[in-house]
């Protein structure tokens, strides 16, 4: 399908998280730190779009990770993550499933314009650049007229991110993508870019500088970045 092979993702289910903690504490943050982060600042966007999405895709769900904090910004909304690993399906079903957070086999098929934004956090380097345009093609279906995506990613351009990904079992051969790319694969897809912005600029030591991360967005050096867009 493009991914990197299912056992791969199957043989690091258990352990991801902890191989992850490891990679990333050289920003002195946690999984937590970041994932918060992430869902906040897609909060404001949605906030400032004047939309309160109803049905939640959460593509490349991982463990679910992302779910509490996604269900925690949108109470009343129903999330389906998923995984190209049954084995991180079975993990998140069991950390996170309820009933209306559920979790399926990326090959198992999507409704055709089901969903009212799809949320998508450190997948793509995970796609061979050759079968990405085919999986954004699956995502903008996905979504209902008007729909969003809100696609996050590695910046390759940050020295921090690329130090992190060489720590991480899983993406030290991951194939990153700048900013520009995202934006154009996206909208090549179809959908329409609303914003790239850039995030997670000063790393815990520095955390005195935070406040000045909500003037620096549109600046290419933060350590991820989110693509947001929308399907006419």
């Amino acid at each position: 399908m493009g991914f990197r092979g299912q056992a791969e993702f199957d043989r690091h289910a258990a352990t991801y998280d902890e191989e992850l903690a490891r990679g990333i504490r050289l920003s002195g943050e946690s999984q937590e730190y970041f994932a918060a982060g992430r869902v906040a600042w897609l909060g404001a966007c949605l906030a400032r779009l004047g939309v309160r999405p109803q049905r939640l895709l959460d593509f490349g769900c991982g463990t679910g990770a992302s779910a509490p904090y996604l269900t925690g910004l949108l109470p009343d909304c129903a999330l389906v993550g998923v995984d190209v690993s049954e084995a991180c399906v079975v993990e998140a079903r069991r950390r996170h499933g309820s009933g209306r957070v559920s979790f399926q086999l990326a090959g198992d098929g999507l409704g055709a314009s089901e969903f009212d934004l799809a949320f998508c956090n450190g997948v793509f380097h995970h796609i061979a650049p050759a079968e990405r345009a085919h999986w954004l093609g699956v995502l903008q279906a996905a979504l209902r007229a008007g729909g969003l995506l809100a696609l996050w990613e590695n910046n390759p351009w940050n020295p921090g991110t690329r130090l992190v990904m060489k720590r991480i079992p899983l993406d030290r051969e991951a194939v990153t993508l700048s900013a520009r790319a995202a934006r154009r694969l996206v909208q090549r897809a179809g959908f329409g870019v609303l914003a790239v912005d850039f995030h997670f600029y000063f790393p815990r030591w520095l955390r005195w500088l935070r406040g000045l991360e909500g003037a620096l967005t549109r600046w290419p050096f933060g350590a991820q970045y989110q693509v947001l867009a929308r399907k006419p």
